[in-house]
């Protein structure tokens, strides 16, 4: 397997998973899904969408080292977020650990990227004010943000209020290009004022349709119910995602500048 070391001045890899803690053979088969990918699509991270067990901690250690305890040998590092059934036992501190999560939210930076994480399940006044903080600051890397419930969602779920009233407009204030979330067991592409808001909780829990949307959503402009996950490969010039399903088959591709 190849093994990949960025410098800040390269292209670095980042895969992106959501909604896949559903234990057993299942995960074990989404793991070597994700495995056999990025051997041919090297990554220096690997973020999760959220809702990264749904055994409520009772096979969640188990299940992460047989389905991704491959990611170190790899090189691969992890930048966990919580979904809502993570929190649901001990506030997801359990997965602390396994998933490199120093605290609810936090910054993340590997290579050419700068992911800044949030915890979605708790839109509370101080990390709206931390988030505020960390978009003020200039980086040269490349800014990810990345939380399980989306701004905008049409299927199983509908976008967060909250999260359009606190931080999307921080996000257009300080010109953030890409948020990925999860939470909706399908993928959704919206582009709204420059930004593009992916959704991807396709990574092995029960599928759910996809809805019409209501007017006042920014255009959906990609869609499609299936399991799969998104990889990224990041550079100062422009990032380029793609959307494969589990046999490494391309969903959807787009550049982000």
């Amino acid at each position: 397997m190849l093994l990949f070391a960025p410098t800040a001045s390269a292209a670095t890899g980042v895969l992106a998973i959501g909604d896949f803690g559903v234990g057993g053979s299942r995960e074990r088969a989404f793991g070597e899904a994700v495995r056999t990918f990025e051997a041919q699509n090297p990554a220096a991270l690997l973020v999760t969408l959220g809702d990264n067990d749904y055994t409520g901690g009772s096979a969640f250690a188990s299940s992460w080292q047989e389905s991704f305890g491959w990611l170190p040998a790899a090189g691969v590092r992890v930048a966990g977020s919580l979904g809502n059934h993570d929190v649901e036992h001990d506030g997801g501190r359990y997965e602390f650990g396994a998933l490199g999560i120093p605290a609810p939210y936090y910054v993340r930076r590997v290579g050419a990227v700068e992911a800044i994480v949030l915890n979605s399940n708790d839109v509370s006044t101080a990390q709206t004010r931390w988030l505020r903080r960390v978009l003020s600051r200039r980086t040269t890397l490349r800014r990810i943000v990345v939380f399980h419930h989306p701004p905008y969602t049409c299927g199983g779920h509908s976008g967060s209020g909250a999260i359009q009233r606190s931080w999307v407009p921080l996000f257009r204030r300080y010109r953030v290009k890409l948020v990925l979330s999860g939470h909706d067991h399908n993928y959704q592409r919206f582009v709204s004022r420059g930004i593009t808001y992916v959704v991807h909780g396709g990574g092995g829990a029960h599928e759910y349709a996809l809805k019409t949307c209501p007017s006042s959503y920014p255009p959906r402009v990609a869609a499609r119910v299936g399991q799969g996950f998104v990889y990224l490969e990041v550079s100062r010039a422009r990032i380029t995602v793609r959307v494969v399903d589990v046999y490494g088959a391309p969903i959807d591709r787009f550049d982000v500048t």
